[in-house]
């Protein structure tokens, strides 16, 4: 079995798409990433497109998809992981490819949030839990973290300003990217201030729906270098799940487990560590989130990940810079691509291609999506 790369990254801009229907999304972020890679659409031989499929109005949407690229007849299936979707998608191209069943796989991540209300939505995420024992109860996504969040503040002390910390780093950067959603700076106290969600989450903790798509090509290592002079090589790809209901999982609501799962399948196939690591893209729906990502990632000890905040450890010239990109929090949350844009990030990471968010020096990159409430965690670690 030989390597495998990355050789093509595209995204669309996310937001509020009213502009583009879902195929035209994937479209832009395709055309995009043939571009990048140099490629005719003739030499992908099989698609994987990535799309949580109850938030959109078209079923089945890889159909649609691969119709509209031009993929047809070529081998295309949806892979549906939650907000972990595109990130799975990735380890089954890479599947794909390391088996010789297709040569040059495009990974399309891809949703259209907002033709539903935000009631809709909040009915359907809420449904991310166990539709027996839980959803009919009435929880909600910002609910679920709200109750992780309570945990590591009673558990570790943590705060609701260290949370609104991780809000205005990630605000920051994404003033800088112009495909992000949100692109204006926040204050502590702004974040403190805005509206109430679900106690201790406040609505500049949460991140935003959003439409978009993002594109990934993937080939074996004859094919990459006859494609680019800068492949990105795929390290490791760990993924785990764990229980639907919470109250199937063990242990203290402060910590995810399958993401500590999901990372050291990650680590052991990339014969790396998180000391390793120079850039990380981690899943930031809610402020806490990040901070439990970095200790369940290695990056910090159980009850330190606010310590990195504090420390200016996870900003660029930090010991480990996390979401440079703006983060879930300021790109906005189009489900089923949020994996594959935070992968097309670390491939402009490491092929020094990041502008003014650029990591010095950075060869490893390792991205992290949960899906739902941690019914999925997929992690994957790139290197140059």
């Amino acid at each position: 079995m030989g390597r495998i790369a990355i050789v093509g990254v595209g995204q669309s801009k996310f937001g509020k798409r009213s502009d583009a229907s879902l195929r035209e999304l994937a479209f832009e972020a395709y055309s995009s990433a043939l571009d990048d890679a140099d490629l005719e659409s003739s030499a992908i031989d099989g698609s994987v497109v990535c799309s949580a499929t109850h938030y959109d109005k078209q079923r089945s949407p890889a159909g649609v998809v691969s119709e509209y690229l031009g993929l047809s007849p070529k081998p295309t299936f949806n892979v549906e992981a939650a907000c972990a979707s595109s990130a799975v998608g990735l380890r089954i191209a890479w599947s794909l490819v390391s088996s010789r069943l297709n040569e040059v796989v495009a990974v399309v991540g891809v949703q259209k949030m907002t033709e539903l209300s935000s009631g809709e939505i909040q009915e359907l995420m809420g449904r991310a839990g166990d539709v027996m024992w839980e959803s009919p109860f009435g929880t909600s996504m910002p609910a679920y973290y709200a109750m992780y969040a309570n945990a590591h503040m009673a558990r570790y002390g943590t705060t609701e300003e260290d949370m609104a910390r991780v809000t205005v780093k990630n605000r920051k950067y994404g003033a800088k990217n112009p495909q992000a959603m949100f692109q204006k700076p926040v204050t502590v106290e702004e974040v403190l201030k805005s509206r109430p969600v679900s106690k201790p989450l406040k609505m500049f903790d949460c991140c935003a729906n959003a439409d978009g798509a993002a594109c990934l090509i993937v080939t074996n290592s004859e094919r990459a270098r006859k494609i680019i002079d800068k492949p990105v090589w795929v390290a490791g790809v760990g993924l785990a799940s764990s229980p639907m209901s919470l109250a199937g999982r063990q242990g203290p609501l402060t910590s995810f487990e399958v993401t500590k799962n999901a990372a050291k399948s990650a680590y052991d196939m990339a014969r790396m560590g998180p000391t390793d690591v120079d850039v990380a893209e981690v899943h930031d729906s809610f402020s806490i989130t990040e901070i439990l990502n970095y200790e369940d990632l290695g990056f910090a000890k159980p009850g330190r990940g606010a310590r990195l905040l504090k420390d200016n450890e996870t900003e660029l010239g930090g010991k480990i810079p996390v979401n440079v990109d703006g983060g879930l929090i300021s790109k906005g949350h189009p489900v089923g691509a949020t994996g594959a844009s935070q992968i097309t990030s670390l491939v402009h990471q490491l092929r020094r291609e990041a502008g003014d968010v650029q990591v010095d020096g950075a060869k490893i990159g390792l991205a992290q999506n949960i899906g739902g409430i941690g019914m999925y965690s997929a992690v994957s670690i790139l290197r140059s």
